[in-house]
């Protein structure tokens, strides 16, 4: 479990005064001239000695990303892009960070910016934060005023920041749709190569990160590189922000030790699950996109990158929803295919045909009113989806589909023969349309 010492999100959950007097107090902004003024190298080095991967989802070395910015400037200006648009279902940390401790933010933008030759920081905050935009927005304005960003401010890099509302779709929490929508166009992802450092906002080099990603560095800079990564499992070092939410009696977000066990998570911060262990179904780990994992294999499973890997599941953003048997689990999953079809951008045809034939199929299946070769058509169908698309939405809306049928199948298969034992006459098939 992680000592109070170690954490980095001292007011995450709003106890504590979040203006810039309060953060100070607690440690924050302090020194930040000085990592600035050991260089952009000694800053990327120390990154990357860290082990810190990205926050957002994807697990990027994050020290590796920010080293694929161009040394020397072309001409064209350098944008440090964050992404506040946290739109995976059960995703709900970034949110508290720009609510309760948006210096951790702010502080993190002008170093990451630094070390990348940035001067402008562009922060896409979901178009349903609105709480989230303001609370920001006022602790920006504090930093200018105290000359902390800003043209010829205290700490040495001329640096501004710009928040920018989105309007609330899931497919700009991909890097080059969002940079496609911060320009004013419609939120599609882009053709890679090339890839945002090279051609990203406006076509000049960018680099997009995660809220949390930027958020932890300063306290990572100022603690040393040695301090995170000797938190959690090799290639899954430091700390990181789960979140647990349905059947537990204490639904939370908590800032944990990478590698923590799912039952020692849960029965530490959630109060374990409703009606017991012996309750417990199944547990969606990352996020709507990660495979379902079944009780059995997730209870004593290492929360983290490679501890998922190896239940086929996916850490995701470590947003972790949990089922008791009271859940349908077909149901569930049909939902969460249904999220993935209206989210769609339909540039891709596999994604934008795939995703509502998943769901059709699924609906029914919720009922059992389909045959039993129509399992492995279904399965079938999600391969010729996943990596056939430009984005990994197609591969999002499939994983979970993959993940029901991989643990779940007996229960597809007891309720397609309920149904056929129930029917008057033999089922007819309906048309996914």
């Amino acid at each position: 479990m992680l000592a109070d010492k170690d954490r980095i999100f001292n007011n995450i959950y709003g106890i504590h005064d979040k203006s810039l007097k309060g953060v100070m107090s607690r440690g924050h902004w302090d020194g930040t001239a000085g990592i600035i003024a050991k260089g952009r190298d000694w800053i990327i080095d120390e990154m990357k000695a860290s082990g810190l991967r990205g926050r957002g989802g994807a697990g990027f070395p994050t020290g590796l990303k920010w080293s694929f910015m161009p040394k020397e400037s072309d001409g064209r200006p350098h944008y440090l892009v964050v992404n506040a648009d946290e739109s995976e279902p059960g995703t709900c940390k970034d949110r508290d960070i720009l609510r309760h401790d948006p210096h951790t933010l702010i502080e993190g933008c002008l170093i990451a910016g630094f070390a990348m030759g940035a001067h402008t920081c562009y922060i896409y905050v979901r178009g349903e934060y609105i709480r989230e935009r303001e609370a920001l927005q006022i602790a920006i304005d504090e930093c200018y005023d105290a000359g902390l960003i800003g043209k010829n401010n205290k700490n040495g890099w001329d640096y501004d920041i710009f928040v920018h509302h989105g309007a609330g779709a899931y497919i700009c929490g991909e890097e080059t749709a969002l940079l496609e929508s911060l320009e004013g166009k419609k939120g599609q992802p882009r053709l890679k190569p090339p890839f945002p450092a090279n051609m990203g906002l406006y076509g000049c080099p960018t680099t997009v990160n995660n809220v949390e990603s930027i958020a932890v560095a300063p306290t990572i800079l100022r603690r040393g590189a040695g301090w995170f990564s000797s938190i959690g499992r090799p290639n899954n070092v430091g700390t990181k922000l789960f979140m647990i939410s349905g059947h537990v009696n204490r639904p939370c977000t908590v800032e944990e030790a990478m590698g923590i066990t799912f039952r020692e998570l849960v029965e530490k911060h959630a109060g374990g699950v409703r009606g017991g262990w012996d309750n417990l179904l199944a547990v969606i780990p990352g996020g709507a996109s990660c495979p379902v994992v079944p009780a059995a294999d997730i209870i004593d499973c290492p929360m983290d990158f490679d501890g998922l890997r190896a239940v086929k599941s996916s850490f995701g953003t470590a947003a972790a929803i949990v089922m008791d048997k009271s859940t349908d689990i077909v149901r569930a999953i049909a939902r969460i295919s249904y999220f993935f079809k209206h989210e769609s951008c339909g540039q891709c045809t596999p994604c934008r045909e795939g995703t509502g034939w998943m769901w059709r199929v699924l609906e029914r299946m919720v009922t059992g009113n389909a045959q039993k070769r129509e399992i492995e058509m279904l399965l079938d169908v999600t391969k010729q989806i996943e990596g056939h698309t430009i984005c990994a939405l197609g591969d999002a809306a499939a994983w979970p589909v993959q993940g029901l049928i991989r643990n779940f199948r007996p229960e597809i298969e007891r309720r397609i023969d309920e149904f056929s034992r129930n029917a008057a006459a033999s089922p007819v098939l309906e048309a996914a349309e």
